[in-house]
């Protein structure tokens, strides 16, 4: 698949790490370093614009090395870039952590993973078809 990208950092295109990821590394694009407190939350820009194809989303997600190692992560996760947006990618990072993180320009802050989706069209019926399960959630189907 062939995608239409502007990028204005100074930072290579996010690229597949190996033959089998899903997810291309995204960079901050940053004047200056960020630094998170401990529960604060900051938008970093990527310097990337994207047009996507009809019927594709971008899904943005955290990394696991930042989450495990430094207890940083995403909001709104996995957010979501619909084909028609036009502005630029970035990326709501926090710290989940007791210490003080820094991002610097250039870091690698999350994973962007180009995925097909379906338009549903609603059907509204009376009532639904009855299933083993029915209503049952949050942890009915075990422990």
């Amino acid at each position: 698949m062939k995608i239409n990208i502007v990028n204005n950092s100074a930072h290579p295109l996010p690229a597949y790490e190996t033959d089998a990821s899903a997810g291309m590394d995204l960079r901050a694009n940053l004047e200056e370093a960020v630094l998170l407190k401990p529960l604060q939350r900051a938008l970093i820009p990527t310097g990337l614009f994207i047009e996507l194809p009809l019927g594709f989303e971008a899904q943005i997600r955290p990394r696991s090395g930042l989450a495990i190692k430094s207890g940083i992560t995403l909001l709104n996760t996995p957010g979501t870039i619909d084909a028609d947006y036009r502005g630029e990618i970035k990326v709501i990072m926090v710290n989940l952590s007791d210490q003080d993180f820094v991002i610097n320009n250039g870091e690698r802050i999350a994973q962007m993973i180009i995925a097909k989706h379906e338009n549903a069209q609603w059907i509204q019926v009376e009532q639904l078809t009855e299933t083993v399960r029915g209503a049952g959630g949050f942890g009915h189907t075990g422990k």
